[in-house]
């Protein structure tokens, strides 16, 4: 494949940047050339779905429009998902659909099908599906509703209660995050969180070590949230705050360089759940520091990743490490686009179980997933060859012998398989002169 990335460097980190680091995981975006002998440059796909290296295969697990075992169809536009242990010798995947309410003829519902008595609200089309597979052969068991009713489910994240599925939509009843358990074989009465606020979501992830949630909003002028509980015990009571940086009332980000983090504070929302799309007008109003669009959101061991999909010198994308002090903390960029051939939308990221990250494009010059070597170099894993729609909900099985990924506008989820690493080797290792790579919580 001819290589895409310009000479000049696809990432940029500092060294004040890297000077901060305090996880074992480091990661640097270098000016080295693309690491094609990481996996093998990609192979195109004789089906015209994704193109890989040599010696990976996939399997399409699902369709949209396909019959799921409860009776319902495969809905549209998969978009957000998490990968968790099953009983019985399997693994569950929880994936979210990005649909509207004029998204009848992608939605669940078959014709004269009409939405479940739990349907959050029967108009919409969005939801979470559960898919089951085999643990050791990746094969599809079967499937079902989950959640039905919401509103443009797009990104979440795991939590120690199942998934956090997210609605980036504010009409009315909508703009919650829902939970969904991994072991519900049927569409479940939805469990809404209103104490994480009612606004445009993205994606979400909690510490288990303090229960806060973590939460990204997916606008021009977006702001950054967490919601800390009173007590880890009730861990939906509490407060949602926005975060401030420190000495800079509303902060505009986009414009920052990779140099020393600022310093962080939190201020409190008082109305959480307000009837207009203003819980980012209140942020302002109280100093909250301006995102470009937030998107996907990580954790690993205590520091948050964010992605700031427009952000940057080019429009085209931040990546920021957040270090939680108690109340305060730190905030920087570590990694930003200066070139939309370097980099286009960095949305969904992961961090595999041997320690190299993966993170989906969202952009407009043909979607990649991408990887970083544990030395720095970048390579191309895959590349969506049917269409130029997005990558998305990508996620490893915990043995790290399987990719997950949805192809958002075609319909289809994968499972890939091939001659990936060992779980745990080099995880943890250091990326030489680096910046802290993001994990999943």
């Amino acid at each position: 494949m001819r290589r895409r990335i310009p000479r000049r460097s696809f990432l940029r980190v500092g060294g004040a940047a890297a000077a901060t680091l305090t996880l074992p995981f480091s990661l640097i975006f270098s000016r080295r050339t693309q690491a094609a002998g990481r996996f093998g440059p990609l192979v195109p796909d004789p089906a015209g779905i994704l193109d890989l290296p040599a010696g990976f295969t996939y399997r399409v697990l699902e369709r949209a429009g396909g019959a799921m075992d409860d009776g319902y169809r495969v809905p549209g536009r998969p978009d957000g998902m998490g990968c968790f242990p099953g009983a019985d010798g399997t693994v569950v995947l929880l994936r979210n659909h990005e649909n509207s309410p004029t998204d009848k003829g992608i939605g669940p519902y078959r014709s004269g099908q009409g939405a479940p008595a739990e349907a959050y609200d029967a108009e919409s089309m969005g939801g979470v599906t559960r898919l089951v597979l085999d643990a050791t052969t990746f094969e599809r068991r079967s499937s079902n509703l989950v959640l039905a009713g919401t509103n443009r489910n797009c990104a979440g994240g795991p939590s120690p209660w199942g998934w956090l599925s997210c609605e980036e939509n504010v009409d009315a009843r909508h703009g919650y995050v829902f939970v969904c358990a991994a072991t519900a074989s049927r569409v479940e009465a939805p469990r809404r969180l209103t104490g994480y606020g009612r606004f445009h979501h993205e994606a979400a992830v909690v510490d288990p070590t303090t229960m806060i949630a973590y939460l990204t909003e997916d606008r021009p002028d977006s702001c950054f949230y967490r919601f800390k509980p009173t007590d880890p015990a009730a861990p939906f009571e509490g407060k949602l705050q926005a975060l401030c940086v420190a000495g800079a009332r509303n902060a505009e980000t986009s414009g920052w360089e990779l140099e020393e983090p600022r310093e962080i504070a939190w201020v409190d929302i008082d109305e959480p759940d307000p009837r207009d799309d203003t819980v980012r007008t209140e942020a302002r109003a109280k100093g909250a520091a301006i995102f470009r669009r937030g998107e996907g959101v990580c954790l690993s061991q205590g520091v948050v990743y964010i992605c700031a999909t427009i952000g940057g010198p080019a429009g085209a994308g931040q990546i920021f490490q957040l270090v939680p002090q108690g109340d305060g903390g730190t905030l920087g960029v570590i990694a930003q686009s200066t070139d939309t051939n370097e980099l286009d939308a960095p949305d969904n990221i992961t961090i595999a179980p041997w320690g190299e990250l993966f993170m989906a494009e969202d952009g407009y010059r043909g979607n990649y997933l991408r990887g970083v070597t544990l030395d720095g170099q970048i390579f191309d894993f895959a590349r969506n060859a049917r269409s130029m729609s997005e990558l998305s909900g990508v996620c490893f099985s915990h043995d790290g012998k399987a990719l997950f990924v949805n192809m958002q506008e075609d319909g289809l989820t994968l499972a890939i398989m091939g001659p990936f690493p060992e779980a745990g080797a080099g995880a943890g290792s250091t990326i030489r002169a680096g910046m802290s790579a993001p994990g999943t919580g």
